[in-house]
């Protein structure tokens, strides 16, 4: 590992395309900010959609507006690229991994901000997870398919839940201290983690039903899954607790974006 490589991973190196990745780190804090007072709205009643897209759109209908779409969509896409270049460099097989669907989900989120920002409108993620699921069911195997991926989001889920109580996150930060990151970004980032994974595992669950049904229809993404769990006993308080957890997940990130191990 050269001293360069070693600098960076300390996140000392202090270079333009690293600035722009922390700040990708921001814009995904704002977003889960957003999307968590969402949340906490509809598990009050007051209604709303549980959506980046819709999120993300609030922002287009104005000049500085769009400005800031197109500001966030270049940090996006460089977090995505810095994510991408840690699964090329990478030596944990695991690791790559971890960094590659990293990758993937950055550079979605700056696909549909720049969508917003030269008018294309924002999509329904929800309709976005049964037209894949419905794609994948037409293929051979296709129930299958769907359902490992729908095992995968429960998984996914259930690691963001141990990441969080566990408190592994830390080892995301670059050398942290106790008064260099206080006692509050921790319990930021352990309800946040834990809060993100209940919402991940509502979606891994309904992909698996999805599957086991053969109804493309059953797949959902977070908003549907936010609804899904309003019906369960509790279910109110429930999404309340999560909406909480993802405002909180979106101000563990604003720390990150300072802090984190790149």
């Amino acid at each position: 590992m050269t001293s360069t490589r070693s600098s960076a991973r300390s996140g000392t190196s202090g270079d333009a395309w690293e600035l722009a990745a922390r700040a990708g780190f921001a814009v995904s804090g704002a977003l889960h900010v957003a999307l968590g007072i969402i949340i906490v709205r509809i598990g009050l009643g007051a209604g709303g959609e549980a959506d980046q897209g819709k999120a993300l759109s609030g922002l287009g209908h104005s000049g500085p507006g769009t400005v800031l779409l197109w500001v966030a969509t270049a940090a996006l896409v460089a977090l995505a690229g810095w994510q991408a270049a840690d699964a090329i460099r990478g030596t944990e097989t695991a690791d790559r991994a971890k960094a590659a669907g990293k990758a993937a989900v950055y550079l979605a989120v700056a696909f549909t901000a720049a969508s917003i920002a030269m008018g294309s409108g924002s999509s329904d993620q929800d309709k976005q997870a049964q037209g894949f699921a419905s794609t994948l069911m037409q293929a051979p195997g296709g129930p299958l398919l769907v359902g490992a991926i729908g095992l995968g989001i429960v998984a996914a889920g259930g690691y963001h839940v141990f990441k969080g109580a566990t408190r592994r996150f830390e080892r995301d930060l670059r050398s942290p201290s106790a008064n260099e990151v206080g006692t509050g970004v921790r319990w930021l980032g352990t309800i946040g983690y834990v809060a993100k994974g209940v919402a991940l595992g509502a979606v891994g669950v309904l992909f698996t039903y999805a599957a086991v049904t053969a109804d493309p229809d059953k797949a959902q993404g977070i908003d549907g899954a936010i609804e899904s769990l309003l019906g369960v006993p509790g279910g109110p308080v429930i999404v309340v607790l999560v909406g909480i957890g993802f405002a909180a997940y979106g101000v563990y990130s604003f720390a990150r974006a300072r802090y984190a191990r790149m």
